[in-house]
């Protein structure tokens, strides 16, 4: 078992997905410019995802969300505007009575879509960094009350293990892929 090798053949079921027909020799390819790197790239900061959560919990106005993430106004402004610009979030003009029109920052599709990443990390944090009180904040179904959790599924509705998750080339595989990144993923 000295053997690198050897230890990547005995690996147990669950400690990794399954790599299937041109990704089954791992060595032979690499992931650059993959779809996780590319959301990275867009949101992968500890500011943006704050953001993402405030917009989540129904924050519009650039004043509220630079206070309650805790950054600078020059922060705030500069990650808004890159969450607008990736299409996360949309500008919406607003007037209060007496003042000028000033924009609110609301979800767009792109950016309700991004619930689920966000709640896998709070879920994450909640089990593994959290008091062993819990998180500080527990998400519900509204209609029935019952704890709201991220989980794996596939199509048919079955929950999906690590171990008994396949992966595969896509169409894409091999070829410059659009968006934020230095494409997908290609062969050596």
């Amino acid at each position: 078992m000295g053997n690198t090798r050897q230890g990547k053949l005995n690996r147990m079921d669950g400690d990794a997905a399954h790599l299937e027909g041109q990704l089954a020799d791992r060595d032979s390819w690499f992931a650059a410019g993959c779809s996780i790197d590319r959301a990275m790239r867009a949101i992968g900061n500890r500011s943006t995802v704050l953001l993402m959560r405030e917009a989540f919990y129904g924050t519009r106005r650039f004043d509220d969300f630079a206070k309650r993430v805790g950054i600078t106004e020059a922060v705030a402004a500069a990650r808004l505007r890159e969450l607008v610009s990736l299409g996360v979030l949309s500008r919406r003009p607003y007037r209060e009575p007496g003042q000028r029109t000033r924009q609110e920052y609301v979800l767009t599709e792109m950016g309700r879509d991004l619930l689920p990443v966000t709640m896998a990390l709070m879920q994450w944090g909640d089990r593994y960094l959290a008091a062993p009180s819990g998180g500080p904040v527990r998400l519900s179904h509204r209609d029935c009350g019952s704890e709201a959790q991220v989980e794996i599924r596939c199509a048919s509705g079955h929950e999906v293990s690590l171990g008994q998750l396949s992966a595969s080339a896509n169409r894409s595989f091999g070829r410059g892929a659009p968006g934020p990144g230095p494409g997908a993923p290609v062969a050596r």
